[in-house]
């Protein structure tokens, strides 16, 4: 068994030294000769076409999306008289100081009477504000239509699912402080 493994491993020393530098060094000649002959040769790329964007014509035709489109379409279906010319926020007037607050951040906090006419004192972020029938509040649009001792009745605009204005009633309470 020794024997044959011997022998075994003479043959593969045999073998491999017959793979010496010369085949080496020669393949590697060869290889540079290649290299030197062959020449790539890569078509050239064509220029790319000029880009001319196309003009959008539907500018003055209404967007498919126009909340104003799909109202109409909406009006037409449930055959419904508009409304939206009747009851729309007054855009155009300009903004009192407690319509940048949100209602729920507003305290009613007190009511008093000036000049025969009902006054409430509103309390917004520590600060005190006394406001009167026909005052603006709040971010929908509010108008103050009544004042009591105990709350504040408003009216405001806002827009329902369809887009129309219409208004809904809120008030505030008169909000006692706990002891």
């Amino acid at each position: 068994m020794k024997l044959l493994h011997l022998i075994w491993l003479t043959a593969a020393v045999v073998g491999l030294s017959g793979c010496g530098g010369s085949d080496r060094e020669e393949l590697q000649r060869w290889m540079a000769d290649q290299r030197a002959q062959v020449r790539p040769t890569v078509a050239p790329i064509s220029e790319p076409k000029k880009f001319t964007p196309q003009a959008y014509t539907e500018v003055a035709s209404m967007e498919p999306f126009n909340i104003q489109k799909l109202t109409q379409a909406l009006r037409r279906d449930s055959n419904q008289p508009s409304t939206s010319g009747l009851i729309a926020p007054e855009l155009a007037r300009r903004k009192e100081a407690l319509e940048a607050f949100p209602l729920d951040s507003m305290a009613m906090v007190g009511s008093l009477n000036r000049n025969g006419k009902p006054v409430a004192l509103i309390s917004v972020d520590k600060l005190l504000y006394q406001v009167r029938v026909g005052d603006h509040l709040g971010l929908n649009y509010g108008l103050i239509t009544r004042i009591s001792e105990t709350e504040l009745g408003l009216r405001e605009i806002v827009q329902d699912a369809a887009g129309e204005w219409i208004e809904r009633v809120a008030t505030l309470q008169l909000q006692e402080r706990s002891k």
